[in-house]
């Protein structure tokens, strides 16, 4: 395509500036369900995945940790995403890494008011449930295999145990009936926080709404994996459209927050 051929707007700065607010109710509107042509009050949960990255792509820091790449603009747009969530969805392996306890709705924003208690959902190929997680008061749900569900059993009451094995390996998780599964239960806002092997699976599998990405105005080298990993090795998946929901940019840091819509409104 010929240079001439394509129009460009200016984003940034900003149009309007969204001063912190502890109820965040400008956020809530631009984040919200429908917002961004996407629709709802479908059968199944709309999804909703969120990750940060370097400018250079790196998934997280030299601690091999995400919250060493993000910054106060981020936290704001995370505290959002989960008081709007019903259930946070997450690989085992990235919460244990990333030490995930049971979870809070964020106090004061106004989503989050008068609402049922967040859930957290693990996909664990194995069942394993870190020990802090188990134990909890509200212990989380686990989407799991056919021997997973067995080991999962064990450590936590069988109305959280989800056992949706994958139809042509019933070790693997079918991830599309876990979300069925969770929908059947309420929880029609899912909010994916990852890892890069769980994004890579909801991906595939076409399950991803929207995907919000933080880029944080930090660049890291060689070494830390991008926000999107293949679980097992393959041709790669075809290129996706997507459409720019919103960007917001925080002017202290330069920091860049997206929106961006991955399934048409029409699907």
């Amino acid at each position: 395509m010929s240079s001439a051929t394509a129009p460009l707007d200016i984003v940034v700065p900003a149009h309007e500036h969204l001063a912190p607010d502890a109820a965040e109710r400008r956020l809530v509107a631009l984040y919200g369900p429908g917002a961004a042509g996407t629709p709802v009050g479908r059968p199944r949960p709309r999804v909703l995945a969120n990750m940060v990255a370097t400018v250079d792509g790196g998934a997280w820091g030299p601690d091999h940790l995400s919250g060493s790449i993000n910054d106060e603009a981020d936290w704001r747009v995370f505290r959002v995403l989960r008081a709007l969530a019903d259930v946070v969805l997450i690989g085992a392996g990235t919460a244990r890494a990333e030490g995930y306890t049971a979870l809070g709705r964020p106090a004061g924003i106004a989503a989050a008011t008068g609402r049922a208690p967040l859930e957290l959902a693990l996909v664990s190929r194995s069942g394993r449930v870190p020990v802090a997680l188990a134990d909890a008061e509200r212990p989380p749900f686990v989407l799991t295999g056919a021997a997973g569900a067995q080991v999962a059993a064990d450590a936590l009451p069988a109305d959280r145990v989800i056992a949706v094995p994958g139809p042509g390996d019933p070790e693997d998780v079918d991830l599309a009936a876990g979300l069925e599964a969770l929908g059947g239960r309420g929880l029609g806002q899912v909010l994916c926080e990852g890892g890069p092997h769980l994004l890579d699976g909801m991906l595939h599998a076409g399950l991803v709404d929207e995907l919000c990405i933080t880029t944080s105005p930090t660049l890291v080298g060689p070494g830390p994996g991008r926000i999107v990993a293949a679980t097992v090795p393959g041709p790669a998946s075809a290129p996706r459209p997507a459409r720019l929901a919103h960007l917001l940019h925080a002017p202290a840091t330069g920091t860049l927050l997206a929106r961006w819509v991955l399934r048409g409104a029409d699907e």
